[in-house]
């Protein structure tokens, strides 16, 4: 090939640099790659194009490391001078400079790997019980009487958190617990804080559980189990907010609400006193807009009914016409009835004699109608016919033979008197 040029006559080969370098390159890749490295960063930058170079180093010795912008975007944490890491990648030789450089193509912190794992199982078994569950989760008061804080008095989230609510809800009472948030005791002391906090009389309305950033180490006490358990037996909301966004706990997953920063967890639960206020002066401009309103169609309906009232002098008036008007309607109304009368009268007059002997002369016919039909009816004509009407002792008709019974004395009248008789048989 054109890099390499012939061997001299004394037989050593002699290499182009660039072949030399691709050849080293082939080398290492084939001996060593995939490598995994653990150092502490030194160095760090990210260039505008989103590239991050670094060095890492140890006691004896130190390696030129390069991330491209894919890797990079992957990352969970910012990384830092200093921040003790394990990196996994390709060794690489950048042949413009001959520099052997560790081309990264994962990152993490030292130690992350077993408690991550241990991590995700918690989390796990948690989730499966229930304390995970959005059900049970419950919503933010809107107006707080009173707010919980539980944190370190060292903790620069201390300060971020006071100074939030001090600018936003100054009227606002907060309520101190404080407790390590880092170490071996940190967990038990969280968890007694939150458990003084629940015993408060009166209660508090919201509780802030909150740290600043660190490394999963660093952490690793918002990861207790007993700690989560404490969270979800809280009777009032809880707001986590521990570490930066990118940082996740245990105790973010079992609170009512995760907020990225200390800061932004304040924020939550402290609507700014200025928003109330605007809030409030509006109420009271809908208030007087709507009693200005209603004054306004009371007026207008007043201006009518006055209107239809007008002058009493003028509905007087109007009342003396209408009653002029019902009194010539009466008057007429009398007058014609008693014509009506009057032609009764005068028709009854002419027929009066005449008609009183007809009247009589009918009810005379009536009369003697009626007596021969009672005549006709009469028994004494029966009995002039040969028949006699039988009467016992009681004076009754006898109607049947079978009422009758031996010895019985009955009286039988005739046309022309009565005779007494006895029932033989």
């Amino acid at each position: 090939m054109a890099e390499r040029e012939q061997p001299p006559s004394s037989g050593a080969r002699v290499w182009a640099v660039g072949a030399l370098c691709r050849a080293i390159a082939d080398a290492l890749d084939a001996r060593f790659n995939p490598v995994s490295v653990r150092g502490e960063i030194s160095g760090f930058s990210r260039a505008a194009s989103g590239h991050c170079y670094f060095s890492l180093k140890d006691e004896s010795g130190q390696l030129r490391c390069a991330m491209f912008r894919r890797a990079a975007s992957l990352l969970d944490f910012s990384p830092r001078d200093g921040d003790q890491v394990e990196v996994r990648g390709r060794l690489a030789v950048y042949e413009p400079r001959g520099d052997l450089q560790l081309v990264v193509e994962s990152l993490r912190r030292a130690g992350q790997g077993a408690l991550f794992e241990q991590f995700m199982q918690r989390k796990a078994r948690l989730e499966a019980e229930g304390l995970f569950d959005p059900a049970r989760k419950r919503a933010l008061p809107t107006l707080p009487r009173a707010i919980g804080l539980v944190t370190s008095l060292g903790a620069a989230a201390l300060h971020d958190v006071v100074t939030a609510l001090r600018r936003r809800v100054p009227h606002i009472p907060v309520v101190l617990a404080p407790a390590a948030v880092q170490g071996p005791g940190a967990p038990a002391e969280l968890v007694r804080s939150l458990q003084g906090l629940y015993a408060l009389e009166p209660k508090v309305d919201v509780i802030l559980l909150v740290r600043g950033g660190g490394s999963i180490e660093d952490l690793w006490a918002f990861n207790d189990e007993a700690l989560a358990r404490a969270i979800v037996q809280s009777p009032v909301p809880v707001v986590s907010g521990v570490g930066h966004e990118t940082d996740f706990t245990i105790a973010d997953f079992c609170a009512d609400l995760r907020a990225p920063t200390p800061t932004a967890a304040a924020e939550l639960v402290a609507a700014p006193r200025e928003l109330w206020l605007g809030a409030l002066e509006l109420i009271e401009e809908r208030l007087r807009d709507a009693v200005a309103t209603r004054v306004d169609l009371l007026s207008q309906r007043l201006d009518q009914a006055t209107a239809r009232l007008g002058r009493p002098s003028a509905l007087a008036a109007r009342q003396r016409l209408g009653l002029a008007h019902q009194a010539q309607r009466l008057h007429y109304a009398v007058l014609a009835r008693t014509g009506r009368f009057a032609q009764a009268q005068q028709a009854l007059a002419a027929r009066g004699p005449l008609g009183l002997r007809a009247t009589l002369t009918r009810h005379h016919e009536r009369l003697d109608r009626a007596a021969l039909r009672l005549q006709l009816l009469d028994p004494a004509l029966v009995l002039q016919r040969g028949y006699a009407w039988l009467t016992d002792e009681e004076g009754r008709a006898v109607m049947h033979a079978a009422d009758l019974a031996p010895d019985d004395h009955v009286t039988a009248r005739l046309a022309d008197g009565t005779v007494a008789l006895k029932v033989m048989q």
